[in-house]
């Protein structure tokens, strides 16, 4: 029996109907190349989820991972420190905005998200204030946790769950139009006095298709916010790590968030790590002589070892000239592809961020996740080479930061095949 045989036999994917799921068996990376059981080679367009920026088994990575697996490779976290875990929250403190002094480390972008609400409702309960509403973005994806699904959209994702949600209360993604009319909806929730914090995506919502706003539009909701005390979350699992052209999003906004979530990119894609980030002024609140004003909550791999090296070694490379050239240079292709396919009959919208580029398909369907063109097109991909994610109609390129030139231009020409076939 074969790879693919067993896996239908006993494995459930994510994000999959498994009825007729088409599974590509992978054996190896290598660079920004996934290769299959036969040999055949396929450029990996989204980074695996977006999260392998610097490509597939990077030597310097290994060599890192491996000295910190013959040195320690996990401990429990609980009342005990080790020296990766301790690094990296020094050099990520020195990177994130200024306010941000405290990590607290998780597995993944849902769990880092989860416990930034928690740590946002907590903060107020230990101050014996009652705030349990959230405010988060329409369209807004947060995870798949039940906080994560509370303060994300209502769609196919939460539908089964939505009579366990808290409630959170959304507002539209601001544009040139409507940014006074959202201001105006956001001063209505907050003059409530009922929220305890503001979740969002800064500059980029991924899983909506990579909608994009305006750092000055997103500037004066967070200053609104702040005016009402309401604690800010920035959830920059998918645009951290140099994907909007700066380390985070968040430096490109001038108001702050008090808490910062990261993971995806944190380790470079090699092992399960994530951070949630937040001021001295949150964590005071739980400093106590209370136990019962700790902040409850763990993993059993929190802080893992190898995962907080790898981190560390991702952070290595993000310093690096050749790294930064690399990030450069892929804007400047991205941005080039951008202008020649924008106007083509087949294209609604492309919008890019940094490094980020989304095509979004005209389609007689609504778009969506749901969008038919979406199987279309990986499929389409598949055949040519290429593994392409899109989500619905939206098609997504946002490969590791070392792709070349002569690489990236086979995504583009086969992007051109795609809609010639498509749009004729």
């Amino acid at each position: 029996m074969g790879l693919v045989d067993l896996d239908k036999q006993f494995v459930w994917h994510p994000f999959t109907q498994m009825k007729g799921a088409l599974i590509t068996p992978i054996v190896k990376g290598e660079g920004v190349y996934l290769i299959d059981e036969k040999g055949n080679k396929f450029i990996d367009a989204v980074s695996s989820w977006w999260v392998k920026i610097h490509g597939h088994s990077h030597p310097y990575i290994a060599e890192k991972l491996m000295q910190q697996y013959n040195e320690l490779d996990h401990v429990i976290f609980a009342g005990i420190t080790h020296p990766k875990a301790v690094e990296l929250a020094v050099r990520l403190v020195d990177k994130l905005p200024s306010n941000i002094d405290k990590v607290f480390y998780s597995d993944n972008g849902s769990t880092a998200n989860e416990i930034a609400l928690k740590l946002a409702l907590q903060y107020w309960h230990n101050q014996g204030v009652t705030k349990t509403t959230l405010v988060a973005f329409e369209g807004a994806y947060h995870g798949d946790t039940f906080g994560g699904m509370s303060v994300s959209a209502r769609s196919m994702f939460s539908e089964p769950f939505n009579h366990h949600l808290f409630k959170t209360e959304f507002i539209p993604t601001p544009t040139n139009s409507n940014i006074e009319s959202v201001e105006e909806k956001l001063r209505a929730i907050l003059i409530k006095n009922d929220v305890a914090a503001f979740i969002y995506e800064p500059l980029v919502q991924g899983v909506r298709g990579m909608v994009m706003h305006n750092k000055l539009h997103l500037s004066r909701l967070l200053a609104l916010a702040k005016e009402f005390g309401v604690l800010c979350i920035a959830d920059e699992v998918m645009t951290g790590f140099g994907r909007t052209g700066t380390l985070f999003a968040s430096d490109q906004v001038e108001v702050k968030p008090d808490i910062v979530t990261l993971s995806k990119a944190l380790t470079a894609g090699v092992m399960p790590l994530a951070v949630t980030a937040c001021s001295n002024a949150i964590y005071e609140a739980f400093y106590s002589d209370d136990k019962e004003k700790a902040f409850l909550h763990g993993h059993s791999f929190t802080g893992n070892a190898l995962a907080c090296a790898v981190a560390c070694a991702n952070l290595d490379l993000l310093e690096s000239e050749e790294v930064s050239k690399n990030l450069s240079d892929l804007i400047c292709w991205q941005t080039e592809f951008r202008e020649l396919i924008s106007s083509h009959k087949g294209i609604k919208a492309a919008r890019q961020q940094g490094a980020i580029l989304a095509l979004e398909l005209n389609s007689s369907q609504q778009s969506g996740y749901t969008n038919e063109l979406g199987a279309k097109a990986y499929a389409y991909f598949l055949d040519r080479g290429i593994i392409m994610r899109p989500l619905g109609n939206v098609l997504i390129i946002m490969p590791p930061y070392c792709i070349t030139k002569e690489e990236l231009q086979c995504i583009y020409t086969n992007v051109d095949s795609f809609l010639e076939e498509l749009f004729p």
